[in-house]
């Protein structure tokens, strides 16, 4: 039996990625990729001076660095790219499935917090949301296949290391995540600057459940269908009429705002 078009594209879309490499770069993205035995490493470059600076972790990751002059590194980065003499290729991490983030059991079995990103496409901005999940103990950031941060290394630098403990999922359709969620127990909370409700008015009595809070892009914010998908827009409570945070740091207060009891 001939197989439909869509499971063909769908299987060479997975052999596609499978084969996709990323370039980390940075002292401390590449260091905790080293000591990551979920990373499937590839190539290493380093200066002298990084791999005095990151022994024990090349050691202890087996891979034999490659030696390069700072002066022509030989990783092929954009020129702009702050490596501190330290690059190393790899395959992006498989996190798995939604579901089984989502429902798996959490740090300290604490009620689950997830982050889901619209259209959040700097990398800088996705990298330090990762960093305030890890610390707030989210499940995952959750972002779209398209017009979303992809894996690279200016988000694994920004992120500082947090990329590779923080489950960083792509989803095709954002709605439907959410409404997966929904049929999973979390409450889905949508960040709306002009909502009647704060985030903690509207997770008063209801800390002990899971709770995905969503983010929009700074500008457009969340879309018409994303917004109507929430149970509740919520906004995070300002003094005076002083303007909207930079999503990246709405998503650190809003993580706070709604942790668990």
């Amino acid at each position: 039996m001939e197989k439909p078009k869509w499971v063909i594209a769908k299987e060479q879309a997975k052999r596609v990625a499978a084969n996709e490499t990323v370039w980390l770069f940075g002292l401390h993205a590449v260091r905790d990729a080293l000591l990551n035995p979920a990373r499937t490493r590839v190539r290493l470059v380093v200066t002298r001076n990084a791999l005095e600076k990151l022994g024990d972790a090349v050691a202890q990751s087996g891979m034999e660095p490659e030696i390069s002059d700072p002066r022509k590194f030989a990783a092929p980065l954009d020129p702009q790219s702050v490596h501190q003499g330290a690059a190393l290729e790899v395959k992006p991490l498989d996190w798995g499935s939604v579901e089984d983030i989502a429902l798996g059991k959490g740090a300290g079995d604490a009620p689950a917090r997830i982050v889901l990103l619209d259209r959040v496409t700097d990398p800088h901005n996705v990298g330090a949301i990762l960093r305030s999940a890890e610390v707030f103990g989210a499940r995952a950031v959750i972002a779209m296949q398209r017009h979303a941060a992809p894996e690279t290394g200016a988000l694994a630098k920004t992120a500082s290391g947090a990329l590779e403990r923080q489950p960083y999922l792509r989803v095709r359709n954002l709605a439907d995540t959410m409404n997966a969620l929904k049929d999973m127990g979390y409450l889905v909370l949508g960040l709306e600057g002009t909502a009647e409700q704060t985030i903690e008015q509207a997770v008063e009595g209801k800390r002990d459940r899971a709770i995905a809070l969503v983010m929009g892009a700074e500008g457009p914010g969340l879309r018409e269908k994303t917004a109507e998908t929430c149970d509740v827009l919520v906004r995070i409570d300002a003094a005076g009429g002083f303007g909207s945070l930079n999503v990246s740091n709405a998503a650190a207060v809003a993580l706070y705002a709604a942790k668990g009891a």
